[in-house]
């Protein structure tokens, strides 16, 4: 039986409302992407939420809006402080836009930014924190959002892998001046792609709007901040204010996501309940380090690291996850700057980047369902277990000789 890495969260209401937006006749962004639009700001208990076609793009979208804030807006060459272990595409827009990033280690246990590094990275040229949730686990985003206040910085909060985690009773992706999600398949809620942009203020929801569109100034209200109206209706209708993109989703995706909102809460408190079995499994054999929880984890996926004391061989623990036929993969992106892709960022580490190498070196994941997998978490741990108890056989026997 396949443990594996992923698996739907639809039933028969997904493909209902797909059919109903065929039925319609009505494909592009209409009034599916709207009403998710406001279903999802209600549901995170922020003023605004935007549709895109994926968390890459609503990354994407969230930075540019930031380079075009009428007052204090981020310019190419400002510093923003970044985690060394997050996806690409939470670093390929600040890169894109010129930012120089400023990497920090995580926390061994959590996975998260290491916050006691922050004032060690701060300059004069700082302007911005992009703060990461992996994998379900809160950031120290309590922390992370005092530092940016004391200091006037903009708070990016990339949420894309922890929709319905929670700090101190706050949604993670509520923390920022601008937040990200994401509704991939292999989310907490899936629209087969999708991203969401949210945000209590007025001019940044106006700006991703925009930027999401062409640039243009369609279904704004005439008194915002980005632009200022005239009265010839023929030209306003294909006005471009900003040099943005098309990003929009699919009619489809919107459709979709009202159905998926609903479910979100069973979904995580299903996951909840598989990790509590995951914790108790191994919370007392320290040859697995695993992620420790920050607040209220929506648990995405069960990480483990081989603990470097015990020098155990990574490959030879994947190679009998193989052949028990569990599906396995690096955490998140690993380390970025592992990347070959780095050679094309401007940045600088922040300290040593001890821990991020770690994960990435002896590190994996293994995938939380929506659905009670208590069989293939016992197997996993077992598989583990054992391989783990003949290597280090092996090891004193060859000490011994």
């Amino acid at each position: 039986m396949t443990y594996e890495l992923a698996s739907s969260t639809w039933d028969h209401a997904e493909p209902a409302a797909i059919q109903q937006v065929i039925d319609s006749g009505i494909y592009t962004m209409g009034k599916h992407v709207k009403q998710f639009e406001e279903d999802f700001a209600r549901k995170f208990g922020s003023k605004y939420a935007v549709m895109v076609n994926s968390g890459s793009s609503a990354n994407l979208i969230a930075v540019a809006a930031l380079f075009f804030k009428s007052n204090n807006p981020l310019k190419p060459g400002d510093e923003v402080i970044v985690p060394s272990i997050s996806w690409a595409t939470t670093y390929y827009p600040l890169m894109q836009y010129g930012l120089k990033l400023k990497f920090l280690d995580v926390d061994l246990h959590t996975l998260n930014m290491d916050v006691s590094q922050l004032e060690k990275a701060l300059t004069p040229k700082t302007r911005m924190v992009t703060a990461v949730s992996i994998l379900g686990n809160p950031a120290c985003l309590d922390v992370i959002r005092k530092f940016c206040d004391t200091h006037n910085l903009y708070l990016l909060e990339d949420n894309c892998e922890s929709m319905g985690a929670t700090l101190n009773q706050k949604n993670c992706g509520t923390f920022g001046d601008i937040n990200t999600f994401s509704t991939f398949f292999s989310h907490h809620i899936s629209t087969m792609e999708g991203g969401v942009v949210v945000t209590d203020d007025e001019e940044l929801y106006h700006l991703s709007h925009s930027l999401r569109s062409h640039g243009w100034i369609r279904n704004l209200p005439k008194d915002s901040k980005i632009f200022k109206p005239s009265d010839d209706d023929f030209y306003e209708a294909y006005r471009f204010v900003l040099p943005g993109y098309n990003v929009r989703p699919m009619e489809i995706s919107g459709a979709i996501g009202i159905e998926q909102l609903k479910k979100l809460d069973r979904l995580i408190e299903i996951r909840r309940d598989n990790a509590a079995l995951f914790q108790q499994l191994f919370k007392n054999d320290d040859r697995f380090i695993i992620q420790k929880e920050n607040g209220k984890s929506s648990w995405f996926s069960f990480t483990v690291i081989l603990n470097p004391k015990y020098n155990l061989s990574r490959q030879k623990i994947m190679q009998a996850l193989k052949e028990a036929d569990i599906q396995f993969r690096i955490i998140t992106g690993g380390n970025f700057l592992r990347h070959d892709v780095i050679k094309y960022c401007n940045h600088e580490c922040v300290g040593n980047i001890v821990n991020a190498n770690l994960a990435h070196d002896q590190g994996f994941f293994v995938g939380n369902h929506p659905y009670d997998i208590t069989t293939h978490i016992r197997q996993f741990y077992d598989v583990l277990s054992k391989t783990a108890d003949v290597l280090m056989k092996e090891k004193m026997a060859a000490y011994s000789g």
